[in-house]
This record gives structure tokens, C-alpha cells and sequence, in this order.
């Protein structure tokens, strides 16, 4: 058995010089996503933090609706979006990833308002992580883990799955803390079919 070399596989497969075209990635909104921070983490490891730009989006499939096909926009992901395989070959005409790194996510959490019980009977959750709910609860579905602290504090569920950074922002509480999450980011670039 032998052993491929991924960054070797990556080189053969897209030049890095049409990485380097690179200048927006679009993913998920609102601000406080772990798909956010993996996207500023791309840029400063690029050494872009200074013109790379971050868009957010409500969902990657509203993004990769808009995402001009320039080639400098590309699409931000993660292995356990649900629909990633959608994405992706849904869009192979346009959409390529070019690259993937392992990163983890912020510390995931389940949180509630500060004078709330510690078992919600409904928690907001993205559909990813949305193991983590307690079976006793009943998982109301949105569009990121930063919507799911949103609606929390404002009420539309009595808990949430989230990232701590998110909870802290809305001023919930931490009831349970899943940690940090080992995750494979993607990411893909947009451009118009090559003639």
C-alpha cells in the first residue's frame, strides 16, 4: 500500500495560481458562524487578511446563487453541511474546490437565556449539529448556529446548539459544552466554464 501526499493530489488537480485569484469567500451569516472565522483563518494563512473579503450569506445555496463566476469568489464550506453534495454536483459546471483544511470549530454549546431551566423543550439548531439537542427537546431548524443563539435570546426557542462566541454575544447562558469539533473546511471556487 502506498501513500499519496494530499498536498501533491491538490497541486496536480488546480494550480495554486488560480487559488491565488482568490479574493471574496462567501459562506454562512450571520456574524459569530464557525464558517465565518474559518474564512478570516483562510485569508491570514493566505497572508490576506488585509484584501481578502468575507461575505455572508443565510445559506451556501443563496450564495452560490449570486457568487459572480470571475473566478476570484469562492464558496466557504464545511464537510458536514448538509447539502454539500448538492452543492457540489449541482454546480460542476461552475464550482470547483481547490483546496480543504482541518480546523476546529469554536466550542459548541448548548445555551439558554440567563434565568431560563437547563432543559429547554425546544432548542434552535442548525441542521449539522443537530445530534447535540437533547432527545427530551424538539429541535426547531435555521439557517446557522449564530441564527440559533439569535432566535434564543429572542425567544422563539428556549435553547439553542450554538458556538460560545455566539451565546456570549447574545447574553445566554452555557448549559452543556460539547467542546471544540475537529472539522475539514472546503473551499470552492466559482468561475464560468472554460471554453
Amino acid at each position: 500500500m502506498s501513500v499519496v501526499s494530499l498536498s501533491h493530489v491538490a497541486d496536480e488537480l488546480e494550480p495554486s495560481s488560480t487559488v491565488d485569484e482568490i479574493r471574496y469567500l462567501h459562506t454562512l451569516g450571520p456574524t459569530g458562524t464557525n464558517l465565518e472565522s474559518a474564512a478570516h483563518l483562510w485569508f491570514r494563512r493566505r497572508g490576506r487578511a488585509d484584501d481578502g473579503h468575507v461575505v455572508l450569506h443565510t445559506s451556501l445555496e443563496s450564495a452560490m446563487e449570486s457568487v459572480p463566476r470571475t473566478g476570484e469568489h469562492a464558496l466557504l464550506a464545511c464537510a458536514v453541511y448538509p447539502e454539500l453534495h448538492t452543492l457540489v454536483f449541482g454546480n460542476l459546471h461552475t464550482c470547483r474546490m481547490v483546496d480543504c483544511f482541518l480546523w476546529p470549530t469554536h466550542e459548541m454549546v448548548l445555551a439558554v437565556p440567563p434565568d431560563a431551566r437547563a432543559e429547554p423543550r425546544t432548542v434552535a439548531t442548525h441542521p449539522a449539529p443537530a445530534g447535540l439537542v437533547p432527545a427530551a427537546s424538539a429541535r426547531q431548524l435555521v439557517t446557522s448556529n449564530a441564527q440559533a443563539a439569535i432566535d434564543c435570546a429572542d425567544g422563539r426557542a428556549e435553547g439553542c446548539v450554538t458556538t460560545v462566541v455566539a451565546a456570549r454575544a447574545h447574553g445566554l447562558r452555557v448549559v452543556r459544552s460539547f467542546g471544540e469539533v475537529p472539522m475539514v473546511f472546503t473551499v470552492h471556487q466559482v468561475r464560468e466554464p472554460r471554453p
